[in-house]
């Protein structure tokens, strides 16, 4: 018969080297602890002496307050900490250390001298640790201003640990990168690491800053293609400043740095957030440089999560990071405007080199791997009569412009700059809402065909997708009105229409919905003409639709090139103009207006005889241009796009056949 085991209490010896062994599990760790006393005791000048990486000598030298002479019996003994009292003080725990474990856990694993002087004191006192208790009594010693640790013979105690340790070199570089990062974020504070006689690894001056540091320690490849913004938030409550590579950057090691509260910590999901809004910019296995430092109320924010303190716990996490997120997109988003390559000349006498020589004939790409990317090659059409353009008889002339023309030549062109502050919010309001995944979607899509007056389909990469073009080109369209505020070409209505019939022709519709008790139909259609022709030239001012004083439609706005709106639902959008538009409050103007104009221009005229060849053509030649070109889609619009299928699904059915 099996007896149970003797449950006994552990010896207070093994339970603090077990402590240890979690809160110091390498140099850097014990670093990172002894570089936070160091800031909290607001040093301005750090000095750090590395042997064997860490291993044989870790010396850290600080000019902060120094430790008093009464405080050193007890400075190595696990909780002793000056930062609280109580455990609600950790609700509003504003510095890096709290549990006062680093230095008993160090002491428990190494040999630890500490040599202080306090400003109040004539001389400085040294003391030796060991397992949490002063050998001896302090000794008065000469010395500065500050703190001088001195860790010897890490793992001393534990060979598994110092075993299982990187070589010194590796354990150096770890070193290194956590004081990197310090100095990055505490640029009034200068830092300095060396190994023991030789020249310093790392060196930042005090009082420098962030971008400076930044170029000294990373590099001015990093530095050149900086980006720096910051931004508050008033309903999750915190700020965010954040320096970050531009698109022209990329290496294959990810760096980021990350700090909550000032405290350095690591954090998956913003990492991953980062990450998936970089993809749509740098090649596959690239990765940015980032630093970030988030600023939200104590409070807010739980600290006493890891031992190690790398992680934390903060109120509105998914919230807040997707807030980040969306500040990210719109940063970069603005700042693609222009991509740095290199190519590499050919020396003369060189010969030409065929393709096939230039690949590496090693790598074999497999077919459900290969992208067409020539949307002229095949297409649902070839399947079907050969289309082409019908005439369509249109008695209204818009100007064309190239389709190879950039939008961002065609902005620099604009003679009036925008500078209503309404119109400018809504255009950043679109910026920030741009989904980055989304956009990379219809930016390298490949047109296929069109399935019916709603829909059509495409290719990105390897997937084929099916959308529903009504929604988006909705959205387009809004987007067009937004950004070419005040600077709309025209589409020239001739002959011009009368206003007044036109509304009546829609009240006659069903779309308008006129019951008797709303009035006479002539009365109501003389009052929408009037309120239009009032606000007529707010209309021709802003957005290029003309109406005379005699009541005569003479011009629309042009928002794609060779698109013409639908002559057929031209009489209700005059009609909604007048009713559904918010006329008295500018930015409610602005927006209903330019919502009731997209809805209208994304209705085209269908052929009611089946022949949908201009609308064929109208989807692969105008519509399609304009998304690649012009589109910036919300989230929103995922529900309107469907995944079809893709090629490794279809090589998984078919490979047998």
């Amino acid at each position: 018969m099996l007896e149970p085991g003797v449950i006994k209490k552990l010896d207070e010896v093994v339970v603090n080297r077990i402590a240890a062994g979690e809160i110091i599990q390498r140099p850097a760790n014990a670093l990172k602890e002894l570089l936070e006393n160091s800031l909290d005791a607001k040093s301005t000048h750090i000095q750090v002496n590395i042997k064997a990486g860490g291993l044989k000598l870790l010396q850290i030298q600080d000019n902060g307050t120094g430790i008093r002479k009464e405080d050193l019996s007890i400075v190595c003994e696990r909780f002793t900490t000056s930062k609280l009292s109580k455990f609600e003080d950790l609700t509003e725990i504003a510095t890096f250390g709290f549990r006062g474990e680093a230095l008993a856990s160090i002491s428990h694993v190494a040999h630890l001298t500490i040599q202080t002087k306090t400003a109040n004191e004539r001389c400085g006192y040294k003391a030796n640790y060991s397992d949490g208790k002063l050998l001896g009594t302090a000794k008065p010693c000469a010395g500065n201003q500050g703190t001088i640790i001195s860790i010897e013979d890490l793992f001393y105690s534990m060979p598994q640990r110092r075993q299982a340790l990187k070589s010194p070199a590796e354990e150096f570089q770890k070193i290194s990168d956590v004081l990197a990062k310090y100095a990055v974020h505490n640029p009034q504070v200068g830092f300095v690491l060396r190994k023991q006689g030789e020249q310093p690894a790392l060196k930042t001056q005090a009082n420098s800053t962030r971008s400076e540091n930044i170029r000294a320690i990373y590099g001015a490849a990093i530095a050149k293609e900086l980006m720096e913004f910051s931004c508050k938030d008033d309903m999750f409550k915190f700020e965010l400043e954040c320096q970050l590579t531009q698109v022209n950057y990329a290496a294959k090691k990810a760096i980021m740095l990350l700090f909550i509260n000032h405290r350095l910590v690591e954090s998956a999901a913003l990492k991953t957030a980062v990450d998936a809004v970089y993809s749509t910019y740098l090649p596959r296995g690239q990765h940015p440089f980032v630093y970030m430092s988030l600023t939200m109320p104590a409070h807010n924010l739980d600290v006493n999560v890891h031992p190690t303190k790398h992680e934390v716990h903060f109120l509105y996490q998914d919230e807040i990071i997707e807030r980040i997120k969306q500040q990210l997109e719109a940063q970069l988003l603005g700042s693609n405007t222009t991509r740095s390559f290199y190519k590499q000349l050919k020396l003369p006498g060189t010969p030409q080199l065929e393709d096939t020589q230039v690949m590496d004939k090693t790598q074999r790409i497999y077919e459900k791997e290969m992208v067409r990317t020539d949307s002229t090659e095949q297409k649902l059409d070839k399947f079907f009569k050969p289309l082409e353009k019908a005439d369509s008889g249109s008695s209204c002339e818009t100007p064309t412009t190239s389709q190879e023309e950039s939008f961002r030549v065609i902005a620099a062109r604009k003679s009036k700059e925008v500078r209503l502050s309404s119109v400018l919010d809504m255009q950043q309001r679109i910026e920030r809402k741009c989904q980055v995944q989304l956009r990379g979607i219809f930016k390298q899509l490949v047109y296929v065909g069109c399935v019916d007056e709603r829909r059509a389909i495409f290719q990105h990469e390897t997937r084929l997708y099916m959308c529903n073009t009504v929604a988006f080109s909705e959205e387009l369209y809004y987007q067009r009105l937004v950004f070419e505020f005040q600077n709309c070409s025209e589409i020239s209505v001739v002959p011009p229409l009368p206003l007044e019939q036109l509304l009546l022709i829609a009240l006659n519709s069903q779309a308008a919905g006129w019951e008797p008790e709303d009035g006479d139909k002539s009365e109501l259609a003389a009052n929408a003409a009037s309120i239009l022709q009032q606000k007529a030239p707010i209309m021709r001012e802003y957005f290029a639709l003309r109406i005379s004083d005699d009541g005569l439609l003479e011009s629309l706005p042009a928002l794609l090139p060779q698109h013409m709106p639908s002559r057929a639902q031209l009489p209700v959008y005059l009609l909604r103009l007048a009713t559904e538009v918010e006329w008295e409050l500018e930015a409610e103007c602005f927006e209903s207006f330019c919502r009731e104009t997209a809805r209208y221009y994304a209705q085209l005229d269908w052929q009611d005889d089946g022949d949908m060849r201009d609308q064929h053509w109208h989807m692969e030649h105008v519509l399609f241009p304009g998304f690649k070109k012009y589109l910036l889609p919300p989230e929103r619009l995922k529900r309107e796009l469907y995944e079809l299928t893709n090629l490794p699904t279809l090589y998984k059915v078919f490979e047998r056949c």
